[in-house]
């Protein structure tokens, strides 16, 4: 709509143009079904590593990303631009200006290495955080693992408009009229690329979200992944309530899961909910108690008496002790239920709502009576009229069948009152509302992550046992699952991936995605004192170098930031928290690269890192000695191989003949058929074409 008011505007014919504006706004009043929103607001990034030159689109450090200006000339480290839009002439210090790209435009990313943690040198394990706009790293996680991704967490921003987001590097606050629109552009285009990571055959996508969103993000997920299943639960995340003026206090999230393929999730024991299977009574006991299903269909649940009228007659009691007597014959819509005469010393009871609405059972009467038979059908307690009916679902029963439950006792209807047994706590289904006291954002997110890295440097962090527990639904039997979140904010997703591994022996993989963001307040304050994003004096303070790397190296050695030992074990375990995890980390920045330079092989060294990351991220990550680029490498270490002149190919393959610990190949050629020849002739899993494998994914995919 507002590309079209623009083109209003410009209408000469005054008449005419009114007559236009009102047919328009008609227009807008109405709405298509589904979910409506302006969904292809322009959004930038810049990209600092690309060096400004003439025809470069630019735009000013310190000034509006969205104001771009093309270089016409470079003289003296003066650059003459002229405005995209508006085409004036400004004269402009380069160093003030940095490289832009619109989404869509072709970009080449590389990972720069930054630092590293290495408290696990026998082990394959290395997980990587990508400081980096997530787009741009989607579109880099797409080339290294289209299709392998087997859970993808992610915590967006909420889009409270309490300015705690950008969009186009602007913060987004509640005064904003397409605060919607931003956000739900902005979550469409990363949804798009997530969906392409997953595993199409069996993969999850977890989404967290507050009741700001959720309805519109339901909605956004519905048409994004159309053949997948879609769960939303709510979780307990602040007992204490947040306070809503003049409202219901918040306590609680929402968690949507989206199941793709044949995705289910495996039991941890505990309905997550009444605490019930894994936590201990009041006499110390485990509460292994079954629930059992109401016996009355609700009107929510078609249970009217009109949408199932087979199932509408009455239950007989004994009138003195309301003994359970049996059941009367089934009424046809038309009889009523008031000139039914219940035989003599026994009361009818009807399934009629308190409100005096005609319902159904849940069961035929035949399904019912061999419930009873089979000691699988109760009722409460006699009130002179009526007793509640209870009864085991068909699948506990499958359950009793096989042995998964113990009979404690026989009750006075004759019923078993069963129990699971020790071995089928795991077996337990989580139900749809969380209420966990180690899932409190406040003792579990805020004051764990305080002890690490102290106090000031992140609002709201997730408990790291809420992450752990969500994602441990999904990849409990995936043991070498890749998981990724691409809002790692505090890094709370790696730090809940090594306390599952360490709990259960996984070999689980977590690549985290952030920014180096500061806060609204700090870039005020920063930019007040002279500094501009890129000084090292503001990238030290974002999020990924002052928060998400530090919590991942002090969690992974086991001391906080000061050095000290971490004090007391994780919740559930005896695993104490200053042993660290048997883990590797990596961090790197993601660059950009200049597509002539990286077809010659001129960037070889900058290419290593991906190369590392799609072969497996197996051993440390590679680097280059020296300024040679070598006709080959051969690195078991890292399963991979890479042959930068094919006329050493005879002696390459020799070498990767014997190095049976090599799974990837990389060619650098440019012959299509020596690259199928040289492919042919090596036994390993994977080849790659470089770099036209590389050049091509990203000039092919740029446009969605």
């Amino acid at each position: 709509m507002a590309a079209i008011h623009d083109l209003l505007a410009q209408v000469q014919d005054e008449t005419l143009r009114i007559r236009l504006e009102q047919e328009i706004n008609k227009l807008s009043k109405t709405k298509k079904f589904g979910l409506v929103f302006e969904e292809h607001l322009p959004e930038c990034t810049q990209l600092y590593d690309i060096p400004v030159k003439r025809g470069s689109t630019v735009a000013k450090k310190t000034g509006s990303i969205s104001e771009m200006y093309e270089v016409n000339s470079i003289k003296d480290g003066i650059a003459t631009c002229y405005h995209k839009v508006t085409e004036e002439k400004e004269d402009i210090s380069i160093d003030e200006l940095v490289c832009v790209a619109q989404f869509g435009e072709p970009i080449y990313p590389y990972l720069k290495p930054i630092d590293s943690v290495c408290n696990a040198p026998e082990s394959n394990l290395w997980h990587t955080l990508i400081e980096a706009d997530n787009y741009h790293a989607l579109q880099l996680l797409e080339y290294l693992y289209a299709g392998k991704v087997d859970c993808i967490y992610i915590d967006p921003p909420y889009n409270t408009g309490a300015r705690d987001w950008k969009y186009n590097n602007d913060y987004v606050d509640g005064s904003d009229s397409y605060r919607h629109s931003k956000w739900l552009s902005f979550m469409e285009k990363r949804l798009e690329l997530a969906k392409k990571l997953l595993n199409p055959s069996d993969s999850v996508l977890i989404v967290t979200i507050d009741e700001k969103e959720y309805h519109h993000l339901a909605c956004l997920l519905e048409e994004i992944f159309l053949d997948a299943d879609i769960q939303m639960i709510a979780s307990v995340i602040n007992p204490k309530g947040s306070r809503r003026d003049n409202q219901f206090s918040r306590c609680e999230e929402y968690i949507f899961f989206i199941y793709i393929g044949a995705a289910a999730l495996v039991s941890n024991g505990t309905d997550m909910l009444r605490q019930a299977n894994t936590s201990d009574d009041s006499d110390g006991h485990k509460d292994r108690s079954v629930r059992l299903r109401g016996l009355l269909r609700q009107a929510s649940n078609h249970g009217k008496r009109t949408d199932r009228p087979n199932l509408f007659y009455p239950l007989l009691f004994d009138e003195k002790t309301g003994k359970f007597l049996g059941h009367g014959p089934v009424l046809s819509l038309h009889e009523n239920r008031e000139t039914y005469i219940p035989p003599e010393g026994a009361v009818a009871m009807w399934p009629i709502a308190s409100n005096g609405t005609e319902l159904t059972w849940n069961l035929q009467p035949e399904t019912l009576m061999k419930k009873y038979n089979d000691h699988f059908l109760t009722f409460g307690k006699w009130n002179g009229k009526q007793r509640t009916g209870y009864y085991l679902s068909s699948g506990m029963e499958e359950n009793f069948r096989n042995g998964m439950y113990n009979v404690v006792r026989t009750d006075e209807d004759g019923a078993y009152v069963i129990e699971l047994k020790d071995d089928s706590v795991k077996d337990v289904r989580p139900l749809t509302m969380w209420h966990k006291k180690e899932h409190s954002a406040s003792e579990y997110g805020t004051g764990l992550l305080n002890g690490i890295i102290g106090s000031g440097r992140f609002t709201f962090p997730k408990s790291l046992y809420a992450v752990k527990d969500t994602i441990r639904f999904f990849a409990a039997n995936k043991p070498n699952a890749i998981i990724i979140d691409f809002f790692a904010g505090s890094g709370t997703t790696l730090h809940a991936v090594n306390l599952l591994n360490a709990e259960d022996g996984g070999n689980r993989r977590c690549i985290m995605v952030t920014n180096n963001e500061v806060s609204d307040a700090e870039a005020k304050l920063l930019t007040k004192q002279g500094k501009k994003p890129g000084d090292e004096e503001w990238e030290r303070l974002g999020i990924a170098r002052y928060v998400t790397w530090p919590r991942t190296v002090c969690s992974i050695e086991g001391h906080d930031v000061n050095g000290n030992p971490l004090k007391g074990n994780y919740l559930g375990s005896d695993i104490p928290m200053s042993n660290g995890f048997k883990a590797n980390a990596v961090y790197f920045k993601l660059g950009f690269l200049d597509k002539a330079s990286v077809r010659i092989g001129k960037q070889f060294r900058e290419m290593l890192p991906t190369l590392w990351m799609k072969a497996g991220c197996f051993g440390s990550c590679p680097t280059l000695a020296g300024e040679r680029v070598p006709e080959y490498m051969i690195l078991p270490k890292n399963h991979m191989a890479i042959l930068n002149d094919s006329s050493w190919f005879a002696k390459f393959a020799e070498e990767v003949g014997n190095a049976p610990e090599i799974e990837t190949v990389y060619f650098v050629t440019d012959s299509d058929t020596d690259y199928h020849s040289m492919s042919r002739g090596l036994k390993v899993q994977h080849t790659y074409q470089l770099y036209r494998d590389y050049l091509d994914n990203f000039r092919i995919n740029s446009r969605r």
